[in-house]
């Protein structure tokens, strides 16, 4: 099972890893790597990431420059990756991977989508293999937030069959006091969520739709409880929302 997907600037097609498997990174050169990233300042063998079970590791080789992990999702976490330092866990979902280059854009992104949780009406057990979820979601998330403004209209009235569109989503989260989105970034989680969160697959004669994924996951969504009225309460406006 892939549990981790590291993904390059550039278009280049997003790596995905099982448990136990790993990509180098660096300037490359008389090194070989399996992501080459150019600057001056990264080393020609720079370190690696290792897939374990849901979350990942990663290494810098290096022995005078600092790497930052960032959570682009949060409110600005981070942690720091030393020198020398090896399979280090990194604790977000979402994380980009700052080496010292030139600029602020990150040498690329790690997602670890898969998630395992303990079943609350058993005792936790050593043994055997671990629950995973199924539809694995992070409620604080911002996917989280573009799902619940796809179900809402179908929340407010079971028999809609309206699907918010991008730019309508981009607004409703605007209204709810969230900062603005881009096209861009909520089309990314949109794909995020079709893909690798609750991985719908287009129905016969629907893969041509271009709205067939928001579709299939207000669907699917509704259809377990993913999302509930009690998530509407992420879409009121900052006055009215009940701090938890």
């Amino acid at each position: 099972m892939r549990t981790v997907i590291v993904q390059v600037p550039g278009g280049a097609h997003p790596i995905e890893l099982t448990p136990g498997e790993s990509v180098t990174f660096g300037r490359g050169g008389d090194h070989d790597v399996d992501i080459v990233v150019a600057g001056c300042g990264v080393s020609r063998l720079a370190g690696a990431v290792r897939a374990s079970d849901d979350f990942w590791l990663i290494s810098n080789y290096t022995s005078h420059f600092t790497y930052v992990i960032r959570n682009p999702q949060g409110a600005g976490e981070f942690v720091k990756l030393a020198p020398r330092r090896l399979e280090m866990p990194v604790p977000f979902e979402f994380a980009d991977v700052m080496l010292p280059v030139d600029g602020e854009e990150p040498a690329f992104r790690v997602l670890a989508p898969r998630h395992a949780y303990a079943d609350p009406d058993l005792v936790p057990s050593t043994e055997g293999e671990r629950t995973v979820a199924t539809f694995p979601l992070d409620q604080t998330a911002r996917y989280f937030l573009i799902l619940v403004a796809l179900c809402e209209p179908r929340l407010r009235d079971a028999s809609s069959v309206v699907i918010p569109t991008v730019p309508e989503i981009i607004e409703r989260l605007c209204q709810a006091g969230y900062p603005r989105l881009t096209r861009t970034s909520v089309n990314f989680h949109i794909e995020y969520l079709a893909r690798h969160k609750l991985r719908v697959k287009p129905a016969d004669g629907s893969g041509g739709k271009a709205d067939w994924q928001r579709a299939a996951l207000v669907s699917l969504a509704l259809r377990f409880n993913l999302v509930g009225h009690q998530h509407r309460a992420l879409l009121a406006t900052p006055r009215q929302r009940v701090p938890s």
